[in-house]
């Protein structure tokens, strides 16, 4: 089965963030002979970018197919206009399917959804229905989606959702007579990584995520700016905190609010930023810290959060993530995503903890990793989808 995959990103790209690393999971898992012998063998082949998310050029060769894998070619496009392109490989090919991720583009979904004939379409909306990610940039969206309710565009098409409750947004928003087939994303299952030395009263955070409102990150420092070392006046104490922070930004206004409160934070907190880093380099630094923290507010999958699972760090995040029901599985805190209190308590909760306390929530953490995910079950969700 040939599928062609439309994207505005594509790896060795990825400040563009989840997307990115879904895309890049499922052709990992789909485009080798499957395990089962029922199952079908894909092709992919991803129109894409030759740029990343901040405009930067990739180094890749371009304007041609480039081996990605065996079963996976990528056209990393210079002119950003690939519908010529597209039209006529399709034409040429006769691919199963065209997978459009995302709806925002208009030159990676729009034009292709619109104007690509001869060809089945997927519409991967890839959590961008969430209320939590439609309050972000409300009328502009609003105005998106009434486009292409005008256009009638998902009468004719399948929508992709990758839970049950996304399946449920894309019907509130385009009627429960959308075609909607569900399948979950494909994890990065990093390796148990060892447990840095802990002692009561310190902790070391990390969150790994792109620098914009709808990761909260700013929640986080204003949790960590109102944190005292000893509780004064019954306010609680947080003992000494190592916060870093790595991933681009995005949104520019939004990290000098970050930076504002950077710069009052009390003497037992320190925050660095990093800046961007390659998914290789992901495991190392994860590794290097007790907790992970990313209160967003939504997330389709959230992959750093699950490759943080697996990797055995314990996680503090929203309840608007697919990882809820942490505390109970001693592998995290869900906290809302607008209770700075709530985080420093959760924050503060880990700070207490000592080597031994915070081991068997590594190995918690880990354990929940494994336990949320059936790779068979999620190939065969791809296979009927596909079919």
């Amino acid at each position: 089965m040939k599928v062609f995959i439309s994207i505005p990103w594509f790896h060795p790209a990825y400040k563009a963030g989840g997307p990115v690393q879904s895309i890049a999971n499922m052709v990992e898992q789909l485009a080798v002979n499957s395990r089962e012998p029922q199952d079908g063998t894909f092709e992919f082949w991803i129109f894409c970018s030759n740029k990343d998310l901040d405009g930067s050029t990739l180094n890749v060769e371009f304007d041609k197919w480039v081996n990605y894998s065996d079963s996976t070619k990528v056209w990393y496009s210079s002119t950003n206009n690939l519908l010529p392109v597209l039209k006529n490989e399709i034409k040429k090919e006769r691919p199963g399917y065209l997978f459009i991720t995302g709806i925002y583009s208009w030159q990676f979904s729009l034009k292709p959804l619109l104007f690509c004939g001869l060809v089945k379409k997927i519409i991967s909306v890839r959590g961008m229905l969430h209320p939590g990610a439609l309050s972000q940039k409300k009328f502009k969206k609003q105005l998106y989606l009434l486009l292409w309710k005008a256009l009638g565009v998902y009468k004719k098409n399948i929508f992709h959702a990758t839970n049950e409750e996304e399946k449920k947004y894309i019907e509130q928003v385009f009627g429960m007579k959308a075609r909607v087939m569900v399948a979950a994303n494909f994890p990065h299952i990093l390796p148990l990584q060892q447990v840095v030395e802990k002692k009561e009263g310190y902790l070391k955070l990390i969150s790994v995520a792109l620098i914009s409102p709808m990761k909260n990150i700013l929640l986080v420092l204003e949790a960590l700016a109102g944190a005292k070392s000893i509780p004064e006046s019954g306010e609680p104490g947080i003992g000494n905190v190592e916060y870093n922070i790595y991933g681009p930004i995005k949104e520019t206004g939004y990290w000098k609010e970050c930076l504002e409160l950077i710069k009052k934070m009390p003497a037992n907190i320190k925050v660095n930023y990093h800046g961007h880093i390659p998914p290789a380099e992901i495991v190392n630094v994860v590794a290097k810290n007790h907790v992970f923290i990313l209160p967003s507010k939504s997330e389709n999958y959230g992959h750093a959060i699950y490759e943080a699972l697996a990797a055995g760090r314990p996680v503090i995040t929203s309840m608007n993530t697919p990882w809820v029901a942490l505390q109970t599985a001693s592998a995290g805190i869900n906290v809302p995503m607008d209770d700075s209190t709530g985080l420093q308590k959760a924050i503060g909760y880990f700070v207490a903890m000592d080597q031994d306390q915070l081991n068997d929530w590594s190995i918690a953490a880990r354990e929940y990793a494994l336990n949320k995910v059936d790779l068979d079950k999620i190939r065969k969700q791809y296979n009927e989808m596909f079919c």
